[in-house]
């Protein structure tokens, strides 16, 4: 396994990436398990960064998505999340997680799965939707969406695997914006680097990343990786942590 080296004094996520990718490319960056179905899949840096590119891109060139835009990621614990996660940061957009009650203020973009489209369907003539049918590779959902949706298994393969912010996220600019707390991209990977994951460590969480972005930024600076389980399975928890030497638990 190559050596994998904490990333020390980042301030935006760009340069957390830039590290990653020169270091260990190759490495696995999140491993995402759903119980129910059984589904299993990993991403390496280098493949995660060329859907991060995509995402970014689908957002700004096709959406035009601004920095400081807010957007929600309505998903429920999938890698796809961790995938727009850092798409939203590349572009400099402040993640809004999912509402409890009621929908988030001055949206700009809603990214949302099935079972949540039906909450977002009636904003699609004011703001972006796109819905995630949430399917293994990431595919299209089988049937039609409701008018103005769009489909992120259709939009997001033609767009490219390099994405260059025309006006790049500061280190000052909103990262994450929950009802009670903000988090500054400064703020976001400051935190994540004085996190007490070993470097190299593999975080298995049962947590939903863009609900508890520290699940994903933590690992991801501390020269980690991320294994996600949804709809998890009490009895098979340890078998996956075992398999996956795993390191870390969240919860611990």
């Amino acid at each position: 396994m190559a050596a994998c080296t904490n990333v020390v004094g980042v301030t935006t996520f760009a340069t957390v990436l830039a590290q990653r990718l020169r270091v260990d490319p190759g490495q696995p960056l999140v491993t995402f398990y759903d119980h129910s179905t059984g589904e299993r899949v990993e991403l390496s840096i280098t493949t995660w960064a060329n859907w991060v590119a995509k995402a970014a891109s689908l957002l700004v060139e096709e959406f035009d998505l601004e920095r400081g835009d807010r957007i929600c990621l309505d998903l429920p614990p999938h890698w796809l999340g961790t995938v727009f996660l850092g798409a939203a940061w590349s572009a400099g957009l402040v993640v809004v997680p999912p509402p409890g009650e009621g929908d988030p203020d001055d949206l700009a973009a809603v990214v949302c799965g099935p079972d949540t489209l039906d909450r977002w369907a009636g904003r699609a003539s004011e703001i972006a939707v796109l819905a995630c049918a949430l399917l293994p590779l990431g595919v299209r959902f089988a049937g039609p969406l409701p008018a103005g949706v769009h489909d992120v298994g259709v939009e997001i393969w033609s767009q490219p695997d390099a994405f260059t912010p025309w006006d790049p996220p500061t280190s000052d600019d909103v990262a994450f914006a929950s009802t009670d707390r903000e988090l500054t991209q400064s703020q976001l990977w400051g935190e994540a680097a004085a996190s007490t994951l070993v470097g190299g460590g593999r975080l298995l969480s049962v947590a939903n990343p863009v609900v508890e972005p520290a699940t994903f930024s933590e690992p991801l600076t501390q020269g980690g990786s991320l294994v996600l389980v949804a709809q998890a399975e009490q009895d098979q928890l340890e078998a996956t942590y075992v398999a996956e030497r795993a390191t870390a638990r969240f919860p611990a």
